[in-house]
């Protein structure tokens, strides 16, 4: 039976996280023998393990220390392909396949993921971090079979950042959302603030970093609660609530402002709130978005590099508004409050991303049958 092992280290909460969960289990329902090669201490975590599905230990909590177990699972599996993500994986994925190629002829494709926009990401690390970075994908990834990304902003950028040629790098989408989510009737959560008609729920979810540009939106809300009733609510945690917090008290909204934390499925709060914000300065794609408009909130988003422009497909499915634009961002969240696009024409937007969907392009780039034989 065809093997696919699936190389990676992150922090358990990433979107990388997330869009693991979700093709490896669909991989298996596919046919496919997947394991899951895991660094200690490390994601993707597998809320059950399905069956089709192994969890191999590589008996070490650092990624480089890993080489020699995944050059001697590679001799001794074989399987068709390894998958990596994230560039340090990456690298480590390059040199165990090419260990354990050593005195010995070995069929597994190597195909490697990065699913951030690199130059913005980079430039606030190290002179070191960003040269090693820098070229090691402009080097040793042309010794992929292939290299994949999550929109097309993320593979022009890493192509002229790094020198990579374009045509090296396809663009897949992220396995993001359950096909089941589009029809779901999703309950309304326990929250006194959703369901009041007469108090419209913007909200909006991630990590509460500078990254997410959260205080741009607190600021665009100010704006907004100056000229009608509404609330504002941001899923997540992270670094900058304590900043965020004490923003929205400077700005006199904070008895409308929320932080419930971190939500491990925030589709129901999604579906329940009136319009999502989507603020980030950069990103690789928007997960959040995508999951918004899966079930049916209207939303607005940064046109930020990368992802959100092709998500809303220049705005189709939702304004687009310059990052850290407090006025734009105001103005395009208060007409879409007066004017939301319906749920079924946003559903549009989310379909790509949909698992079956998004897992059908995976295996596609890997070079394998949607159903193995």
């Amino acid at each position: 039976m065809t093997r696919i092992a699936c190389f990676f280290s992150t922090s358990g909460h990433s979107g990388v996280d997330r869009a693991a969960q979700h093709l490896i289990p669909a991989l298996a329902r596919r046919g496919y023998q997947v394991d899951l090669l895991k660094v200690r201490r490390h994601g993707p975590l597998l809320s059950a393990i399905p069956p089709g599905v192994r969890v191999i230990d590589l008996g070490s909590r650092h990624t480089y220390a890993c080489l020699p177990a995944i050059a001697g699972y590679l001799r001794r599996e074989r399987p068709a392909v390894l998958l990596s993500d994230k560039d340090r994986v990456n690298r480590t994925a390059l040199f165990a396949r090419t260990l354990a190629r050593i005195g010995t002829s070995l069929p597994t494709r190597l195909v490697f993921s990065s699913g951030t926009t690199i130059s913005i990401d980079l430039a606030t690390r190290g002179r070191l971090e960003r040269w090693v970075q820098r070229n090691s994908m402009g080097r040793l990834y042309p010794f992929a079979d292939q290299v994949i990304v999550t929109s097309a902003g993320v593979a022009d950028d890493m192509a002229a950042y790094t020198g990579l040629a374009r045509d090296l790098i396809r663009v897949v989408p992220s396995p993001v959302v359950p096909d089941s989510l589009f029809t779901a009737d999703l309950p309304r959560p326990d929250h006194p603030w959703l369901g009041d008609p007469a108090m419209p729920l913007i909200l909006s979810a991630g990590e509460l970093c500078r990254r997410k540009g959260f205080d741009t939106l607190l600021r665009a809300f100010a704006r907004i609660r100056s000229q009608r009733p509404c609330r504002l609510m941001i899923l997540g945690r992270g670094g900058e609530r304590a900043a965020l917090l004490a923003l929205a008290a400077e700005l006199g909204v904070a008895p409308d402002f929320a932080l419930p934390g971190y939500v491990p499925e925030p589709y129901a709060f999604m579906a329940h709130a009136d319009l999502f914000a989507f603020t980030s300065r950069w990103e690789g794609l928007g997960f959040v978005l995508i999951e918004a408009l899966a079930v049916g909130t209207p939303a607005v988003a940064t046109d930020c590099p990368s992802g959100p422009r092709e998500v809303l497909q220049d705005g189709r499915y939702g304004p687009l508004v310059p990052v850290d634009d407090v006025a734009a961002l105001a103005q395009a969240m208060l007409g879409t409050l007066d004017a939301p696009l319906p749920a079924a024409q946003l559903h549009a937007a989310a379909r790509p991303y949909a698992i079956e969907a998004a897992t059908d392009a995976y295996l596609d780039a890997m070079r394998l049958p949607r159903c193995p034989a």
